[in-house]
């Protein structure tokens, strides 16, 4: 009987990690909104799945907010720099669209060319939080390891740069999985990105401590 009112175990833990996921998800939408908080935001969403939903360590949303304060300056300039390329980059991908679809031939190779070469950009657009979730980095330095896990590690890259898209996509299309997706997509793309990050955490370290 005390099993069952162990609050580590049994049906309150799932409730307490249900918990986290709903409440999470949710936290992380309402500081995206302004838009430019979205970077700091996705840091500190990445890091508290790995700690907290992951790891199953206790006080997650105090953990959340701990790391949206301390990523704030760096992800939001990182966010301003990434808005603006990829809204152009959002709209020469609608222009290749519609005239690919529309002429067919040679436009719509050029269509395909440019959706798969949208995969470099969104690959690194991809790890940049995640990076800055787990490890301290100016802007600059971010960005050009993202650049490099992006190419050093491209299949990894395409799976995540898929798992992202296609939850975006599906909250986009339907409201509810708002409340939950954002941090079960987290959650897969930390199986990918942790095993990746644990080859290189001496190299890594190493970018953090000469901040």
């Amino acid at each position: 009987m005390g099993e069952f009112f162990n609050p580590e175990k049994g049906i309150w833990a799932w409730m307490s990690t249900l918990t986290d996921v709903v409440g999470l998800s949710v936290l992380w939408i309402f500081l995206c909104l302004p838009v430019v908080t979205a970077g700091p935001a996705t840091a500190a969403l990445y890091y508290t799945v790995v700690k907290c939903v992951r790891g199953r360590e206790s006080g997650a949303f105090g953990e959340y907010l701990r790391s949206f304060r301390t990523n704030f300056r760096v992800g939001l300039g990182a966010t301003l720099i990434v808005l603006p390329l990829f809204l152009m980059l959002l709209a020469g991908y609608k222009i290749v669209l519609w005239y690919g679809t529309r002429l067919g031939g040679v436009a719509y190779v050029l269509y395909v060319a440019y959706y798969f070469a949208l995969v470099l950009p969104a690959g690194v657009l991809c790890w940049l939080f995640p990076l800055l979730g787990r490890f301290e980095y100016r802007v600059r330095d971010l960005f050009r390891t993202a650049f490099q896990l992006t190419i050093a590690h491209l299949p990894s890259t395409v799976v995540i740069v898929l798992l992202t898209g296609q939850s975006a996509v599906f909250c986009l299309n339907r409201w509810w999985p708002v409340v939950f997706l954002p941090v079960v997509a987290m959650l897969l793309v930390s199986l990918f990105t942790e095993r990746i990050f644990a080859r290189y955490v001496p190299e890594l370290a190493a970018k953090e401590e000469t901040e």
